[in-house]
């Protein structure tokens, strides 16, 4: 589907190995050693990279070389760690030369696997500590392993001395060691790990490989050579995705190296990465399927399988976190000023959830306009948007139970799978040519929107409607193919007769390429792409092609329905093969005739001709074939308008209005925290005395409330008299998120790796020793002794010393609890000091209590509605902000001011206000609400709106509030 819509401006980015930096230094004009600079010259003019790290410091980058080139090439110099690799490579191939026959696969599949392991599980581990926490740079900062050790700093001058003569052997020319900066020293030391581990994984598979090759005894010489044929072709096609690659990273980003250091200058992609997304990871592991075809072995298959999803694993929980973080911050928050400013052009839609103005200060209103697209809040796509309080949702659930239970529960002969399969066929026929032929009235004359307009709904109501058809119609197709499979699939009696393992395998792999492939395409279109918002909506007249589409027009086209065809090796099944192409036919049909029609109309010039993977192949093809792709196109082109006029002649008519029933609810699942069982204490505990450690509770800027408790009149008499307090201290309660700071005093001597956790009160039974864990709600004490540098925010002062009343002098600091360190609920908590980086209590805080005002809502329904909601807005806007960590580029300052763009990003800052909103005014709102109104005020209407709503069901003995429990 040509549909690259404009649904944003997000540029994805495919992967930390696939972005073209600026180009190396040229040894030639590069003499200078590699100094920190306080100025950047153009690259042009120097012909030098340049580099800058987290702190700032700019710096010149010389020229390095891949891997193979550093190992292998003999116009590079050696050093000790090329020899130690070259020496591990040696013992893995006579290790395979001097086992028995027998043990060689099974060792080798451990060594391998071992070696794998190393590489997504280790280097993953490393690089997503290096990307949240800094955590290697860290350790060569306490080690001190690169401090000169003339200093007197350097505690292992033997360390020193080896990398240095390692790296400046390596790198000849613009690299000084002692000069670099510490970031760049260890992104070196790093590549030398990352060689030893790459150059193991690549060579114990091909030994495994070797190990498990074998002839088949029953292959023909045509089978062999066809075999073999293609197993070459797919190694070489990955050398070439490779070396390819590398040309346009470098080593900069083939190490990983934005996660020391960015380079100056713009990403660009081309050669491979215009081809396939990820193309290190995805069609860069061809390799390893050639080498199985070539090894005739399906255990190296099985291996190769396991190896490329741990590569998508590392690729999805490793690279892509840290590429979003680093390239794709989320945009800055808009103040109120800007916001003036575009509220005066902007247009205004009657039926948002959006305050009416009722004041004089001017309230935002959503557009009026109809033709404007409604804001996506409720989604249909997923499990996770799963609502069975929706008809469409209910509907959907019903109907595949129903036919996975005819199914299964019918018998498998011959009639049954007749009704199955036509009843396959007639649901694609339905949900290509019927939902075609909506959609293509709708493009024309807005047919579908009309028939609703003339009952009096609005264009919203038609476009909810046409979602619900969209999808039931989607789910019956697919569900009523995977019915059909199920009953003419037939259990092998004997797996390894023949190609049946093989057909498997390549069925299912197919089958979860459409399914990556139909994920990808809803990212990149979102809800209103998938479900053809561009035919009920006015959309951006420019299209923005990101995601899958960057490399594909119609994505859809083949890869889209690639799953059919993996049920037709699955099956074997002529009736499967009819079914799948059945579908290939009308999908095509359906784009040609429906989508190209209405794009070409809507977008007319600005629709790309070529995606980048035709771009790429044919710049690669002489220009004899790229005349015979035009001929080709054309004579696909005329094919189909020969069948579309074929179609206008003897065009059904369809019936508008379909009756739809929708959608699921999600199951929450609450993580308790894990008890960790400790019973030993400390043996360095001797000589510290627990009296000379003690924490103070104070209270930040507006973070502590004074509500007491008032009687409800459930207590016995005693019970309702005032509180007979015998001393000064009152009870310590704080709003809901403020931050919360406090003082801790200790020893002169206490040790550095101290820290200071938040719990409940409840979790703890031992004053000695804490058997919870903190959750990451903690903090260190001092800076520079954990590896993380997540346990030291919130540090604000650190070993002052101060005399006490006594005459003794303790060493006292700060630390402020705030955001994810503290609990989002309500409750009663403590912090407890630690020692040494253990769970062995020091001391303990006075309990405080984290609670929600609850909002008066007898006195906000006395009022009138207008000065309610200024009300509700005054008692919102500071959750809000606590809820929002009052972070400035996220949280508002005034109830007009947008909410940060990291809201709509990250869902945990709405599902706190929601629960806090739930707490206060007793409304429970979902959080797409919550990123979907955008500031205070909408959220305040909304809030007013639901309780009168509500009003006429509420239990309050004014019937003016929503049900919530009662004061006796």
């Amino acid at each position: 589907m040509d549909r690259g819509l404009s649904t944003g401006t997000h540029q994805e980015h495919d992967g930390l190995r696939e972005r073209n930096v600026i180009s190396q230094p040229n040894p030639a004009t590069t003499t200078e050693a590699l100094t920190a600079t306080g100025e950047l010259e153009p690259k042009e003019k120097t012909g030098k990279a340049f580099g800058r790290t987290p702190g700032g410091t700019v710096f010149t980058v010389p020229e390095t070389h891949d891997m193979v080139s550093q190992l292998l090439s003999p116009s590079e110099p050696k050093n000790l760690s090329d020899l130690v690799v070259l020496a591990i490579l040696g013992a893995h191939v006579l290790l395979l030369w001097q086992l028995p026959a027998g043990a060689r696969v099974p060792v080798f599949a451990a060594v391998y696997l071992f070696w794998r392991a190393g590489y997504n599980v280790g280097i993953g581990w490393l690089l997503h500590n290096q990307s949240h926490h800094n955590t290697l740079v860290r350790w060569a900062e306490k080690t001190k392993v690169f401090v000169n050790p003339a200093t007197g700093k350097n505690p292992c001058p033997q360390v020193y001395d080896l990398f240095k003569r390692e790296l400046e052997t390596k790198i000849r020319a613009d690299y000084s060691f002692d000069k670099a900066p510490i970031e760049y020293n260890t992104w070196l030391v790093f590549r030398r790990l990352v060689d030893l581990i790459l150059m193991c994984d690549f060579t114990s598979y091909c030994l495994f490989a070797i190990a498990c090759s074998h002839h088949p005894t029953s292959e023909s010489i045509l089978m062999s050579t066809l075999r073999w044929s293609a197993g070459i072709i797919l190694v070489l096609f990955n050398l070439w995705v490779k070396l390819d690659a590398h040309r346009v990273v470098k080593d900069y980003a083939w190490y990983w190296g934005d996660f020391f250091y960015l380079l100056e200058g713009e990403l660009t992609f081309d050669g491979v990465f215009e081809m396939a997304p990820h193309p290190m990871y995805s069609v860069g592991y061809a390799g390893f399927y050639g080498i199985s075809l070539m090894a005739a072995s399906y255990k190296v298959l099985f291996i190769s399988i396991i190896a490329h999803a741990a590569q998508f694993a590392f690729l999805v929980l490793v690279e892509n976190p840290h590429i979003d973080r680093t390239y794709n911050p989320p945009p800055p928050r808009k103040r109120a000023i800007e916001q003036d400013s575009v509220s005066a052009v902007a247009s205004h839609r009657s039926d948002s959830p959006i305050a009416p103005t009722s004041v004089d200060e001017s309230v935002p209103q959503a557009p009026l306009d109809p033709s404007a697209p409604p804001e996506s809040v409720h989604n249909l796509l997923g499990p996770h948007n799963l609502d069975l309080h929706r008809n469409t949702d209910a509907s959907v659930m019903l109907v595949q139970f129903l036919v996975f239970a005819l199914a299964i529960l019918t018998p498998s002969t011959p009639g049954y799978q007749f009704l199955f399969v036509a009843n396959a066929a007639i649901w694609r026929i339905w949900f290509s040519i019927g939902i075609g032929c909506l959609l293509n009235r709708q493009s024309n004359s807005k047919g579908w929107t009309r028939h609703f307009v003339k009952y009096g709904e609005s264009p919203h109501e038609a476009w909810s409607q046409w979602k619900g058809t969209y999808h039931l119609s989607m789910i019956m197709c697919y569900a009523s193919f995977i019915a059909a499979v199920w009953k003419l699939y037939t259990f092998p009696a004997d797996w390894g007769y023949g190609l049946v393992l093989l057909r498997h395998v390549v069925g299912a792999g197919l089958v979860a390429l459409q399914v990556w492939t139909n994920v990808s395409i809803y990212e990149s279109l979102g809800e209103f792409g998938w479900f053809y918002g561009d035919f009920f909506f006015n959309a951006s007249s420019k299209l923005t092609y990101d995601g899958i589409y960057r490399f594909l027009n119609n994505p859809e086209r083949v890869l889209g329905l690639a799953g059919v065809w993996g049920a037709v090796l699955i099956t074997n099944s002529a009736a499967i093969t009819f079914l799948a192409l059945l579908s290939h036919i009308l999908s095509l049909a359906f784009i040609q005739f429906v989508e190209r029609p209405h794009m070409q109309k809507l977008y007319g010039q600005s629709l790309r001709r070529d995606a980048g993977l035709v771009k790429s192949l044919k710049r690669s093809l002489p220009p004899s074939l790229q005349q015979l792709h035009g001929s080709v196109d054309k004579i696909f082109d005329e094919s189909f308008e020969f069948v579309e006029e074929l179609l206008e002649s003897a065009r059904p008519k369809l019936a508008a209005g379909v009756n739809t029933f929708v959608k699921d609810t999600t199951a929450l699942f609450q993580k308790y925290p894990a008890r960790v069982t400790i019973t030993r204490i400390d043996a360095d505990l001797a000589g510290y005395d627990l009296h000379d450690y003690s924490l103070e509770i104070e209270s930040t800027n507006t973070s502590s409330i004074d509500e007491p408790d008032q009687p409800s009149g459930r207590e016995g008499a005693n019970a309702r008299m005032p509180l007979d307090r015998r001393g000064d201290l009152k009870n310590l309660v704080f709003e809901y998120g403020a931050p919360v700071k406090i003082r801790w005093t200790a020893p002169l001597k206490h040790n550095k790796k101290d820290w200071i956790g938040l719990y409940r009160v409840t979790d703890n039974t031992s004053r000695e020793v804490t058997r919870v864990s903190s959750q990451g709600r903690w903090v260190a004490i001092n800076q520079g002794h954990y590896d993380n540098s997540t346990c030291e925010k919130g540090i604000v002062t650190s070993d002052e010393v101060q005399r006490h009343e006594n005459g003794r002098e303790y060493a006292t600091g700060e630390v402020v609890f705030s955001g994810d360190k503290l609990f989002w609920t309500q409750g009663v908590f403590e912090f407890r000091y630690h020692h040494n980086g253990k769970h062995n209590v020091m001391a303990i805080s006075r309990p405080f209590e984290i609670r929600i005002r609850r909002f008066n809502e007898e006195d906000m329904l006395s009022q009138n509605p207008a000065l309610a909601e200024i009300s509700v807005e005054s008692a919102l806007l500071p959750i809000v902000r606590n809820c929002f960590d009052r972070d400035p580029e996220i949280a508002p300052e005034g109830v007009d001011e947008s909410f940060g763009g990291l809201v709509e990003r990250d869902g945990k800052f709405a599902k706190r206000v929601v629960f806090a909103v739930h707490q206060t005014f007793g409304i429970e709102l979902a959080p797409e609400v919550v990123q979907a109104d955008g500031n205070v005020r909408n959220l305040a209407w909304r809030v007013c709106n639901a309780k009168r709503v509500l009003a006429p069901y509420s239990m309050s003995r004014n019937g003016a509030t929503t049900p919530t429990e009662e004061k006796i």
